[in-house]
């Protein structure tokens, strides 16, 4: 594995050797905007591993994506590589059907201390739940970002981060009332705890979650990437164009059926990957909403 080379795939060329905010802020930006957020293994016959030189070969060199055990897994060793204190977390992802965090601590995230100071760095939510930027381990504080106002809430036990975003606003009707559609102003994402995990704490949980037949991954094909005026994703049979529109209040949402004749083509000019098996789409309602 190689630094080099990753900096080559999110274009990353400033300085190699400062392990400062402002290089994390743009190595976490780069991220986002260069590898997409996807668990297309899952619909196309691949097994998703956590061994970091698969993982590796398959975002960097294969111009992959992956979910948030690869991407993030991945991203702890580049800060780590880097220079940065970085110490790996677990979190729940927050269930809107339950209305509870799910009981699977899951998703994979970090701690980053700069100076006396912590961040939670998460380079693979997708959607508009994604952080472009770190976020301080301030609780309360409102840290505006183009997907709309984050924050962190210590409630004593665990950590919430929550979102306050925009409108949504359709241009497709027929997707009016679509379940992708997220209808809430203010949304909880995930909840955490500041105990250190290592990676084999999430071994079983990527078996599980890759088998599961309640499992959101199980349940619905997804792909997405960041864009600098907002983002766009595949999910199912569903391709969006999501603009930011913080000026006017609202969320531009430009959604279309694909065909299956059109699968490989939009992956490949939308986000650059191409794939070795036959992708079988999957979009069963859950709690993921855009």
């Amino acid at each position: 594995m190689n630094l080099e080379e990753y900096f080559q795939r999110i274009g990353f060329y400033g300085p190699r050797d400062k392990a400062d905010l402002a290089t994390l802020i743009l190595v976490h930006k780069l991220h986002v905007m260069s590898i997409p957020f996807e668990n297309l293994a899952i619909h196309c016959g691949e097994w998703i591993t956590m061994d970091l030189e698969v993982i590796f070969n398959k975002l960097v060199r294969s111009s992959r994506g992956g979910w948030c055990l690869e991407n993030n897994y991945l991203f702890g060793w580049v800060l780590r590589e880097m220079g940065f204190s970085a110490t790996t977390l677990s979190s729940r992802a927050f269930n809107s059907v339950i209305n509870d965090f799910g009981a699977l601590d899951s998703h994979l995230i970090h701690k980053v201390i700069i100076d006396g100071k912590a961040y939670i760095a998460d380079v693979s939510f997708g959607v508009s739940s994604q952080i472009r930027e770190p976020l301080e381990l301030i609780s309360g504080k409102d840290q505006p970002q183009a997907a709309g106002v984050f924050r962190l809430i210590d409630k004593g036990d665990i950590w919430v981060l929550e979102k306050t975003g925009r409108r949504p606003e359709v241009q497709n009707q027929e997707f009016a009332k679509s379940s992708l559609v997220n209808a809430k102003e203010t949304k909880q994402i995930y909840c955490f705890t500041l105990e250190p995990r290592q990676v084999d704490h999430f071994t079983d949980k990527s078996q599980r979650l890759q088998t599961d037949p309640v499992s959101l991954f199980t349940n619905m094909s997804i792909c997405s990437l960041q864009t600098p005026a907002g983002f766009k994703a595949l999910i199912g049979w569903t391709y969006s164009e999501v603009t930011y529109k913080p000026e006017a209040g609202v969320d531009i949402l430009d959604m279309r059926k694909i065909t299956e004749e059109e699968i490989d083509e939009v992956l490949k000019d939308q986000f650059n990957i191409k794939l070795q098996n036959k992708l079988k789409p999957v979009c069963n309602k859950t709690f993921y909403t855009l």
